[in-house]
């Protein structure tokens, strides 16, 4: 490490103007590290080389700040975090090492300006790789030709549904028609099976939707419904995700089995489910 740190190239650092200060050269930057170091805690802050020290790294490095548009104090808070630590002091040239330290800096904030993330993120390769720099829609003429997804259709005054949608209209109709068979409110079973269709068209998966759903503690407290009764809803329309269920009623949920042609007088003669819903169902707000 350190003998990788002393063959360091110094060459993005350019000294301001003549050599006035012991600590511009190598073994005088490490000569005033040792010497606030064994002062201890608060040397830093009352030393007047200390003081002096950090004004000539801001102006050593103010060319490399400014290519890559940051400000030359930052860099300086950068290279004074370097120089508390015990490698520097000790490497071969303290400088190369602080050098070497900025120039990363520099890169993460950067790169991390550009992903839209933690500086501390953009200094793990590994975790960033693959990704571009964030780009504004504002900056593309047609987002049809970034993704399809951005084409807009043509006008159509009255559209009308496709057999998959009739077919998905109907079996959400169906979902509401069996819960408020089961004694719930029809109008908070329908306002919770819209909602859980629109977070399910939104995701990859029903697992997903389930995930996410699962998660939200805004919409059970908007409509009025406890955690309870929310995640059992949840379980009994989108299907339970625990693996011990993958390809059973309970797993399928009553949403698919609708979908795959189950009639709904066949999910009112399912006791199991029936008894779910009904257990499900929130208690009735008491009278004030």
């Amino acid at each position: 490490m350190d003998e990788h740190i002393t063959t360091a190239s110094d060459d993005a650092a350019a000294p301001a103007g003549p050599v006035s200060h012991g600590f511009e050269s190598p073994e005088g930057l490490r000569a005033l590290l040792i010497r606030l170091h064994e002062a201890g805690p608060g040397a830093w802050r009352g030393d007047w080389e200390a003081a002096e020290l950090m004004r000539y790294t801001a102006e050593r490095y103010r060319r490399l700040a400014r290519k890559h548009n940051l400000d030359p104090w930052h860099i300086a808070s950068a290279a004074f975090e370097v120089m508390l630590a015990p490698s520097t002091r000790n490497a071969g040239n303290p400088w190369a090492v602080v050098t070497r330290a900025v120039q990363i800096t520099c890169n993460a904030d950067v790169r991390a300006a550009g992903l839209l993330v933690s500086p501390n993120q953009a200094r793990r390769p590994s975790r960033i790789a693959g990704f571009h720099d964030a780009v504004r829609f504002a900056d593309r003429e047609r987002l049809a030709d970034y993704h399809p997804a951005f084409a807009i259709p043509p006008d159509d005054d009255d559209p009308e549904l496709g057999e998959d949608d009739g077919q998905v209209a109907t079996a959400l109709s169906d979902a509401v028609a069996l819960f408020v068979s089961a004694g719930w409110d029809a109008a908070l079973v329908a306002d919770c099976v819209e909602h859980m269709a629109y977070r399910l068209a939104d995701l990859s998966s029903r697992r997903s939707a389930v995930e996410v759903l699962r998660r939200d503690r805004t919409v059970p407290v908007l409509l009025g419904l406890p955690p309870r009764s929310w995640a059992a809803l949840l379980r009994i329309v989108l299907g339970h995700p625990a693996p011990k269920h993958t390809g059973t009623p309970t797993g399928d949920g009553v949403l698919v089995r609708l979908l795959n042609g189950e009639p709904l007088d066949s999910l009112r003669d399912d006791a199991a489910l029936m008894n779910a819903i009904c257990t499900a169902k929130p208690n009735p707000t008491p009278e004030p």
